[in-house]
């Protein structure tokens, strides 16, 4: 039975992709990070995220799998990219088909000439 966690920013299925269809799966996760393209990137901020997932994934290791614990670790990662955010490892991506600062305003520096 394919279980699914879905956040704004994160969705993961108990699943393997094959041929671009998700088949599921007793012992696989997939991870999607940010579907909507609503940031901006850094290979290394996504490796960040991937490691935090192997993380909580390895934290939950020989729990029964349900609902709420994947919707835990959806949260979570939820929750870490907030982080990067706010520590400026991601940015907004102001070509995203909706711009809606779901994470909270961006943070401008102020212009030290206008001082």
């Amino acid at each position: 039975m394919l279980l699914k966690s879905t956040t704004r920013h994160i969705h993961i299925y108990t699943a393997e992709i094959q041929d671009n269809e998700l088949i599921p799966s007793d012992s696989v996760l997939t991870l999607d990070v940010d579907p909507d393209n609503e940031f901006n990137w850094s290979e290394e901020a996504l490796q960040q995220v991937y490691r935090e997932f192997d993380r909580l994934v390895e934290a939950y290791n020989g729990a029964e799998l349900t609902d709420y614990n994947l919707r835990r670790i959806g949260s979570d990662l939820e929750h870490y990219i907030r982080g990067l955010l706010q520590g400026g490892y991601l940015s907004y991506n102001l070509k995203s088909r909706a711009v809606n600062y779901s994470m909270g305003l961006p943070q401008v520096v102020a212009d030290a000439k206008a001082e």
